[in-house]
């Protein structure tokens, strides 16, 4: 391996706060010169908010090592999907979208509708607007910041995108256009961030299916933690990690057992 895709929740820390050695660990990525890339379906917050989140564990981290799924959605969007936007994210990643046609809420023509980490904003009103904008003919595209199905907080597990596209794209017969894990459009976004090759690549991460399953589908080992979302069952399916780990923080000490390097 020389290259690295590392999840931030629950990998480097959790709803509450770091998890214990992560900042070594990364400080010790950083001292091996091993490329890695942040990989994250987190759009609840900006990147600017995750790189001040991470250096407050001591962890110094530029905007352009973490790729999250407004960042691929713009690119997309601007190619694919020209006009007005509706968003669903929460207030702070709207910044993220600044340079497209954003449609304010009481617009009901709209080229795009964009499904995020909308939190507890998800009101039935609020879920049926989206509905309603997605029946419109021509009906825009529904564009999913990823499909990771819940995440853990400080007050236990949370629903998280899946859900909601799934609702709406039921409901509406639009399919979703997922530019977020476990796409394989997102992570062939990483490897040209990195500049590897997926042969070259593993992914550490704590969600079996948006992790390990997403990153192996497109030839990228995987590594699955026993933090975040971690649970026992993870193992006893059909989707098996190349590694497991109990920390990201473990990593350094088993490199070279497990990676060869």
């Amino acid at each position: 391996m020389n290259a690295l895709l590392i999840d931030l929740d629950g990998v480097v820390y959790n709803d509450d706060g770091p998890i214990p050695g992560a900042a070594d660990a990364v400080r010790w990525i950083v001292e091996q010169q091993i490329p890695h890339l942040f990989l994250t379906n987190t759009t609840s917050r900006p990147r600017s908010a995750l790189v001040g989140r991470l250096d407050g564990m001591g962890i110094a981290v530029a905007d352009g090592r973490i790729l999250t799924p407004p960042v691929a959605a713009c690119g997309w969007l601007a190619r694919n999907a020209p006009g007005p936007a509706a968003l669903f994210v929460a207030p702070a990643t709207r910044d993220e979208f600044a340079g497209l046609d954003i449609a304010p809420a009481g617009q009901g023509d709209v080229a795009s509708v964009v499904i995020g980490d909308y939190g507890e904003r998800w009101t039935f009103d609020e879920l049926n607007r989206a509905f309603r904008l997605l029946m419109a003919k021509p009906q825009p595209r529904l564009v999913a910041l990823g499909m990771t199905r819940y995440w853990q907080a400080a007050d236990g597990l949370r629903l998280d995108t899946a859900p909601f596209v799934t609702a709406l794209s039921h409901a509406s017969g639009a399919e979703p256009v997922v530019l977020g894990k476990p796409a394989a459009a997102f992570f062939e976004a990483a490897l040209a961030m990195l500049g590897e090759s997926a042969a070259e690549t593993l992914m550490i991460g704590d969600d079996i299916h948006g992790d390990v399953a997403g990153a192996q589908k497109l030839g990228i080992s995987a590594a699955l933690v026993r933090t975040g979302k971690f649970r026992a069952a993870d193992l006893e399916g059909d989707v098996r990690p190349d590694a497991v780990l109990d920390s990201f923080a473990d990593l350094p000490e088993n490199w070279s057992r497990l990676f060869g390097r």
